[in-house]
């Protein structure tokens, strides 16, 4: 299910994914393919890591790659299931073919 809201988004972002929910910003950001299949995949992320375990991996990983980094987008954008996600987006496929815990794959940072 897709709700478009400001509020529950926070400022800064597009969209966001809370099992079993896509926030979107505004209305329009719906029709908006990549950015959905970019939050479907988080969706699928989450189901299959039992939903609270992943927000304990996302957090972590994104309080880790801080004191990597030192700079709140580049820790963001290294998180694994944020790897995958981005590096995913356009392939609208890509979910019928994704293997289990495919996240894996994208662990570790990108400078």
């Amino acid at each position: 299910m897709i709700i478009a809201s400001k509020y529950l988004v926070p400022k800064g972002y597009a969209a966001m994914a809370l099992f079993p929910f896509i926030f979107v910003h505004d209305q329009k950001m719906k029709e908006n393919k990549a950015l959905i299949n970019h939050e479907r995949i988080h969706l699928r992320q989450q189901a299959e890591m039992l939903i609270l375990p992943f927000y304990i991996w996302y957090v972590t990983e994104y309080l880790v790659n801080r004191l990597v980094f030192k700079d709140r987008k580049k820790a963001y954008r290294n998180i694994s299931f944020e790897r995958e996600a981005y590096a995913n987006e356009t392939d609208l496929t890509y979910l019928a073919n994704r293997p289990f815990w495919n996240f894996r794959k994208f662990l570790g940072v990108e400078n």
